[in-house]
């Protein structure tokens, strides 16, 4: 809580560095499009597939689409991504500034009167914040997507009744409440993660031991979260 309400304090006070700040971005965003696509798509054809012969034996095989785009959209979408993301980016930014630390590249920074802080975490927990929800609208797009092409392609689904129903009953609160909770959880794994790496002491073992630390400490606050959030949010 300290570490952020100082990046905070850095955040509303120059210099601004754009390029470091587009520069995570990209490594947190840009970088992790493919992996993101990918879980999202594989994880909306298994939803599709699973649902399906659930509600068959209900004869409720056209709420399928509906049931798939909400649970995308409100829970699947912004946690599914949230952790891919932590282990592809959380766990590099903890090796990366923890690395730094224990070369003494941190305190070259204090000496050369560049603030660690805003120069290595403000960046980083900004494009976290941003870059999540992003991530987390493509990721409920092609979830939505993979499971339309297994429930009318491979089920059978009618694609009118798929579409329809999502369109019936998904709104814009559904889409809000998602992003808003992927927002929140790239504040998490960008702070975890520069907090294990900026505080690391000793030597390369201390860097794994914080690594480790950081993803699986942002997997857990990150599905923590995810139920308070829910349960505000109902």
């Amino acid at each position: 809580m300290l570490l952020l309400l100082e990046a905070i304090f850095w955040l509303v006070r120059p210099p601004w560095r754009w390029r470091l700040f587009f520069k995570q971005m990209e490594f947190i965003g840009v970088n992790s499009l493919f992996v993101v696509a990918l879980t999202a798509l594989f994880t909306g054809m298994v939803l599709t597939l699973q649902t399906y012969y659930a509600f068959r034996m209900f004869a409720a095989e056209t709420l399928v689409g509906v049931t798939v785009a909400l649970s995308m959209a409100r829970e699947l979408g912004p946690v599914i991504t949230a952790l891919m993301v932590t282990g592809r980016a959380g766990s590099a930014m903890a090796a990366e500034i923890g690395t730094m630390r224990i070369t003494e590249q941190v305190d070259a920074l204090t000496v050369m009167a560049i603030n660690p802080v805003q120069y290595l975490v403000l960046p980083r927990i900004v494009a976290g914040v941003l870059m999540l929800p992003m991530l987390t609208a493509l990721s409920v797009f092609i979830g939505v997507v993979g499971g339309y092409l297994v429930g009318v392609n491979l089920l059978g689904i009618h694609g009118g009744l798929f579409m329809n129903n999502i369109y019936e009953y998904v709104d814009f609160n559904d889409i809000y409440h998602g992003l808003f909770k992927a927002a929140c959880f790239g504040l998490i794994l960008a702070l975890v993660g520069c907090y294990k790496g900026f505080y690391t002491r000793g030597g390369a073992e201390s860097v794994g031991r914080a690594t480790t630390q950081s993803m699986v400490l942002s997997s857990v606050l990150i599905l923590t979260s995810n139920y308070v959030l829910t349960a505000l949010m109902m």
